[in-house]
This record gives structure tokens, sequence and C-alpha cells, in this order.
């Protein structure tokens, strides 16, 4: 992590001293140039606080808000500075001349479109929720389940939240969806289930024909707080599961429960979780499996995504789709005409949304809220939609 940060502050630096020559060449009044370091001075100040001073209890919000100025300043002059890396090559070649003052200007407006963008995702981005729309189509998919359509929520992190106003909002258009179900793949909260009591009558409101089912995620588990002792560790995930409950959610722990409609079952299997690399792996789709039959149509909620291509895909019992959430899509991204991009992409190889392999299906919903970065830019809030069908076309085989 740390290292990470690292090669992120270089780069910035280089912008940083690359990005100044615009300013210098359009403005020579010492006040802004001192103004230009300073800020950047202060944030760097916190960017070593907040890294070293975690350890001793640095305020999550002080992080957030020292990630969002480090966005806002980073971000524009590292776009902003190829316009100028450009002039240098050409400058080159003629003996380097002053700077042009119409090239800078133009660095300073590729610079200021990402900070309205940035401006705009940190201050309204948290609840600028998203419906995403598939429809999917199983050629073993039961008749009665022809078009049953299902709501996805994951990452709702409780403990971030500040705007019970932008909470409704959200809560609102997931029941605008009218779904059969709606299925939450974790993460209620940031570490305490206290967290999410301020909260409990909002989420109480969602509805669904046929039930509301849940997963824990691995913020879920108080595995990123200190706690007194184990019992009081404990005692908080007895209490989220509680919660969990109040809200109306079914919570599935590595199990398994039948949904039926109109006499024809699907199964709905529910596994804690289970992540790669440093992330702890409670969840047994083993167990959660074991009395499915193996000719039954299978949806899977696993919170990581990486346990799709690590257990689900290769298991014995054909698991049709698997929902699953975790990567919030970084909260930093780009998705424009079908154009889709953000750093998580590095860590994990299904990261938003809908992706196939084997005749079976991943969704990785980008998260309702939002932890860390106190807003999304450009991988806004989601709510996601699923349509089944049945489908005439035999399942190729693989």
């Amino acid at each position: 992590m740390r290292k990470r940060v690292l090669y992120i502050l270089i780069l910035w630096l280089f912008a940083d001293v690359y990005f100044f020559t615009a300013v210098s060449t359009l403005t020579a009044n010492p006040a802004w140039h001192w103004a230009y370091w300073l800020v950047d001075i202060l944030i760097v100040a916190g960017v070593v606080f907040t890294i070293f001073g975690r350890k001793r209890g640095a305020a999550p919000r002080a992080m957030s808000w020292v990630m969002a100025l480090m966005l806002l300043s980073a971000v524009p002059k590292i776009l902003g500075t190829p316009v100028l890396l450009i002039e240098d090559v050409v400058r080159a070649f003629s003996g380097f001349p002053p700077r042009s003052i119409w090239v800078s200007e133009l660095a300073l407006i590729v610079a200021v479109i990402p900070f309205l963008g940035l401006l705009f995702g940190l201050t309204r981005g948290r609840h600028h929720y998203t419906v995403h729309r598939h429809t999917l189509y199983f050629p073993d998919l039961p008749e009665a389940f022809d078009g049953f359509t299902l709501t996805q929520l994951s990452d709702i992190h409780a403990g971030s939240f500040t705007s019970e106003k932008g909470v409704n909002k959200g809560i609102d258009l997931v029941n605008a969806q009218h779904s059969d179900v709606i299925l939450f793949t974790g993460d209620l909260v940031n570490n305490k289930a206290s967290e999410m009591h301020p909260w409990i009558s909002a989420f109480s409101r969602l509805q669904a024909r046929l039930g509301k089912y849940s997963v824990l995620g691995n913020h879920d588990y108080g595995d990123y707080t200190q706690w007194d002792n184990k019992a009081l560790k404990a005692a908080n995930l007895i209490s989220l599961k509680n919660v969990h409950k109040q809200i109306g959610f079914r919570l599935l722990l590595d199990e398994a429960v039948t949904i039926t409609k109109e006499g024809q079952t699907i199964t709905l299997i529910g596994v804690e979780n289970w992540g790669k690399g440093g992330f702890h792996k409670y969840g047994d789709l083993e167990k959660a499996a074991a009395n499915v039959p193996d000719d039954q149509f299978k949806i899977l909620m696993s919170h990581d995504p990486s346990h799709w291509e690590a257990k689900t895909l290769n298991h014995l019992k054909h698991i049709h789709l698997t929902l699953s959430g975790h990567t919030h899509g970084a909260q930093f991204g780009i998705e424009l005409f079908g154009f889709k991009w953000s750093p998580i992409k590095y860590v994990y190889k299904q990261w938003a949304g809908l992706y196939k392999q084997k005749d079976r299906y991943l969704y990785v919903n980008r998260g309702f809220g939002f932890l860390g970065l106190k807003g999304r830019v450009g991988i806004w809030p989601e709510i996601t939609v699923l349509t089944l069908r049945k489908s005439q076309e035999p399942r190729n085989k693989s």
C-alpha cells in the first residue's frame, strides 16, 4: 500500500513541477506561485500524516478529505501535463524558446475539465445512483421464472453515510424497480454494527415480492478496527446479524434457500466472505451447496468476485449466476460510450459489471455506498436489475 502511494506521489510531483511552468508562464505574480506550492505542501503533509498516523488512530474522516484534495490537485495536473510535453518536443528542435502562452492556456483548460468532474464526484457523486439493467438468458431456467427480476445491492457501508436525503433517494430508486427479490451482497457497515442503527428504519423500507436476502462482506466481521477483547468482537457480529433481521434481510451463512414460483423452484446460495490474498476465507461453498440438486437452477451470492474464478467456475455443481461486489470500482474511473476503466482493474480481473465464462455469469456490483473517498468520480453508486429469461438455445458444452 505504501509503495503504491509512493509511486503516485512521484508521478504527482513530476506533474506538479511540470504544470507549474504553465502557471509561471501565465502569471509572474509571486503570490500565485506561493499559493500553488503551499496548497500542495499541505496536501502532501496530510498524506504523510494519514499513512503513518493510521496506527496512532488518525481520524478516518481526515483521511477521506486528504484523499479528495489529493485527487483534486493531482489528476488535473497529470492530465494537463501531456500538452506541455508535446510543446517541449517541438521547442527542443527550436532551441527551447520561451513557452507559448496559448499552449499554457490550453494545458490549463485541459486540467479544468477533469477538475470540474472531480468536484462534482466529490460533492454529488456519492448519491448519484445509477441503475444498470441486464437481461440474462438460460436454457434450463424453469418456465415460471421466465421474466424473473432481481435487484442487487452491495457495499452499503452505513458508517460513511451523512445524508438522510441522499440515502432515501437511493432506497426509493430501488423500490421503483419492483423486482421479485432484493439480494444484498455484503459490507453493510464499515466496522461496527452500531453504524447501521441510524439507518435501520430507512433500509427497512426496501420491498420485494418474494423476499430480501443477504450475505456478509469482509468489513462486516469487524476485522479492521480495534477491540478490547475477542468477546466484544464476537458480540458485534451477533449484533450485525440481528440488524440484517431488523431490516428484513434473510442472512445466508453458507446455506441455500429455495424460491418458489407457480410450483417451480430455483435455489439461492449464500456464502460468507471468501477473498483472495490477505482477505479472510470464511466462506464454504461446499457446505452451502451440499444439499442442492445438481440439476437445480442456482444463484450464488458471494461478496468478493475473486471467489468466482478461484472456486465457483470449476465447481462440480453448475452455478448459473454469481453476484458479487467488494471492489466499488475503486469509486474512481471512467465509464463512457462502452469504455470502462478504473485503477482497480489492475487488482481484480472482474471488477464491475457483467462477465461470462463456461456459460456461467458473474455480476460485480459497483456498490451502493462509499468508503475512504467521500465521493465517487466516474464510477457511480449502483443499483443492479437483472432479468432472467428462458432461452430456447441449448447451453454450449465447455
